[in-house]
């Protein structure tokens, strides 16, 4: 027989079928000898009370064979005479729009401003060690988008919005590991996430896709507002009759592009701060409310806070745990941070962007002369700012978190991940006071409510600034076709959609899904 059972375990218990096969069999009321079979459909760790437990959700086989265990496949058609449709930016919003075009019968062009993966770790590697950022190929441009190199987080609040668990049978399918698939926090880890891009572009091209890079678009061909094709930076149109628009948060000159040929782009809200590391151990005794940490069973713990302050939000946005601080400008004189972690995380930092709520209203009136850009170049201003005050290079300007709650100058910093070097600066008289002072209560109200947060090992670098984008490509709700062009489909974060790695690939599948629409299927 088979049977569903849940199970509430320590950590240790959790550790090993060895440690609840006999409280299965209690349950299943036969000798423990008489389970054939143990599979973990579901697991989630709770360490909301001071015993820290596990929560699995088995299929148990008992007195029967149990079925071989099989894993979702896909098949993708010959598409390479099938009608063509462009798709701009291999982020996840790009690859997945082009992997369910295949399915739908149609033939994908995804047109890449930078390199493919293993080129792109080069570039990223002179990033590193101090070399001038290559505007097309960084921490977000690239194959794979601004997701490739990061922790891989996949859940999303947008699972009712989409096929949620297609998105991670594709991604196993392309050699992400089994655990996405059971656990309820997934990430894949920015070690492995390249060859999972890598697997994903050979099966368009084996489909008969197309993936171009270094491919920059600077114009989209309209007719009778219609969208007929791209102009790429060599002069090279290219011409089709829809086109999936996945630039990704950063792509700013999209943004322009669009502005002056008059499609209609809107501010929207957003948010910007500093990104904040402590040592992994003291979110680990913090959060499992333990001395010891996380011990032998746990993994690297994670935080999630958010508070309002002032009437905007204050909240801690793609928590690295065991990860790293890298620098992720797209251009010259910027300054701008982001983390990353690997799959077993297993840094001794854990870092996380700390953020303030900034609507269009917010944006100071010196900038309003741009417009619908007037965010963009406010977020433009604060890196600016920080690269001046970081040395005019990536060096980051940094501060102790205590220092900065107080408003004081540090005089020296604690070891932080960030391999190009750090600077002492005061981040609290550095940042617009919108954003500084509403960071310094918010990591007040934190650290009361996780005791010892606010530590004097921790430190904050600027700028945590392309946590989205400042403006959204306007779509209708029902087409998903942009409101004045026909066949322009804005899809993910850089069209204002999604935010992170799974919404953008459900975002991705959507666009397909209304291209397909649009040629009457």
């Amino acid at each position: 027989m088979k049977k569903d059972i849940a199970l509430r375990l320590t950590p240790e218990e959790a550790s090993s079928e060895k440690y609840y096969k006999d409280i299965v069999a209690k349950k299943m009321k036969v000798h423990p000898d008489k389970i054939t079979c143990i599979r973990v459909r579901k697991r989630s760790i709770d360490a909301r009370q001071r015993q820290v437990m596990v929560q699995l959700y088995l299929d148990v086989y008992a007195n029967v064979a149990a079925p071989a265990q099989t894993f979702a496949t896909f098949e993708y058609q010959d598409v390479s005479t099938k009608p063509e449709v462009l798709v701009v930016g291999a982020g996840p919003g790009g690859l997945f729009a082009a992997l369910r075009l295949i399915e739908l019968g149609y033939k994908p062009i995804v047109l890449e401003r930078g390199k493919d993966v293993n080129e792109r770790k080069k570039d990223l590697a002179l990033l590193n060690r101090n070399n001038p950022v290559n505007p097309d190929s960084n921490y977000a441009f690239g194959e794979g988008g601004a997701g490739t190199f990061s922790d891989g987080k996949l859940y999303t609040r947008s699972t009712k919005r989409g096929d949620f668990k297609k998105m991670l049978n594709v991604l196993h399918f392309h050699g992400a590991q089994d655990d996405i698939l059971v656990d309820s926090h997934p990430h894949i880890g920015t070690d492995r996430l390249p060859q999972v891009i890598k697997s994903i572009r050979e099966s368009i091209i084996a489909a008969g896709g197309e993936v171009l890079f270094n491919s920059t678009v600077t114009d989209i061909v309209i007719e009778n507002q219609e969208a007929q094709g791209v102009v790429l930076k060599d002069g090279t149109t290219i011409k089709a009759k829809a086109i999936i628009l996945a630039t990704g948060h950063s792509a700013r000159d999209v943004y322009a592009m669009l502005k002056n040929r008059a499609v209609e782009l809107e501010a929207k809200t957003w948010a910007m701060g500093v990104r904040v590391e402590h040592p992994q151990e003291l979110i680990d005794q913090i959060q499992y409310n333990s001395p010891d940490g996380r011990g032998e069973y746990l993994p690297a713990a994670s935080y999630n806070f958010s508070c309002q302050v002032q009437e905007r939000g204050v909240y801690s946005f793609c928590m690295c745990p065991g990860g790293f601080i890298v620098p992720a400008m797209t251009g010259e004189n910027e300054m701008v941070v982001n983390g990353m972690s690997p799959s077993k995380r297993n840094s001794p930092f854990a870092n996380s962007g700390m953020v303030v709520e900034i609507r269009p209203e917010d944006i100071p009136d010196e900038f309003k002369q741009h417009g619908v850009l007037a965010g963009l170049e406010y977020q433009k201003e604060v890196e600016r700012l920080c690269y001046i005050n970081g040395g005019k290079n990536l060096i980051a300007p940094a501060q102790r978190l205590t220092d900065f709650v107080e408003g004081k100058l540090s005089f020296d910093l604690p070891e932080t991940s960030y391999v190009p070097g750090t600077i002492a600066s005061p981040l609290h008289f550095i940042l617009p006071d919108q954003i500084a002072g509403r960071l310094q209560e918010g990591f007040k109200q934190f650290g009361k409510w996780a005791n010892g947060f606010i530590d004097s090992e921790a430190i904050i670098l600027g700028t945590e600034s392309r946590t989205s984008s400042p403006v959204r490509v306007p779509r209708d709700p029902m087409t998903l076709e942009h409101v004045q062009i026909k066949g322009l489909f804005p899809c993910g974060e850089g069209a204002g959609y999604a935010g992170g790695i799974a919404s953008s690939a459900i975002d991705g599948e959507k666009c397909a899904d209304a291209v397909d629409r649009m040629f009457g299927n």
